[in-house]
């Protein structure tokens, strides 16, 4: 449906509509934006005009080509030529490991810093929070971050868990 009214939209701009004549806009699936209709058919159709609003002309880009095809090298590639060498993929390997290790040591730090500043939800109030509520927003703000850390370094382990 969307390539079709972007189509549509494409055969306006390419007849130079948007500045002159009547465009129509004609309802049901898919809806269609037209100039090429008398006043008579636009109104038998259920069409209303859409004179002086503005048309935005999107082009559909070209679909992108298969991983496979696009990548040579990467593993999984068609043909034996496509393949790279165990001893590339073992540096790919521990580069990667290497990069979540260093991810991971860094979430359980902040992981550590925000449980050392809830303090089991009693926290040490701040002189900018006189208002309780103040306290207890940040209180409940260090909970959710606190949850969303802890999720954080589980996937990362189940990251490095699955690396070979």
């Amino acid at each position: 449906m969307l390539n079709r009214l972007l189509a549509s939209l494409f055969v306006l701009a390419s007849l130079g509509v948007q500045a002159q004549g009547t465009v129509y806009r004609c309802p049901g699936p898919p809806v269609l934006y037209t100039d090429a209709l008398s006043a008579k058919e636009a109104h038998e159709k259920g069409c209303r005009t859409i004179e002086g609003t503005p048309i935005t002309v999107l082009q559909a880009s070209k679909p992108r080509p298969s991983v496979a095809a696009a990548a040579p090298g990467v593993e999984g590639a068609r043909g034996g030529e496509g393949r790279i060498d165990a001893g590339q993929q073992r540096v790919r390997d521990d580069e990667r490991r290497r990069v979540l290790q260093t991810e991971l040591r860094q979430a359980e730090e902040r992981l550590a810093s925000a449980q050392r500043d809830f303090n089991n939800g009693q926290g040490e109030r701040r002189g900018d929070e006189r208002n309780y509520q103040k306290y207890l927003d940040r209180m409940a703000e260090l909970k959710d971050n606190i949850a969303r850390y802890e999720a954080d370094v589980q996937a990362l382990k189940r990251e490095i868990a699955k690396l070979p």
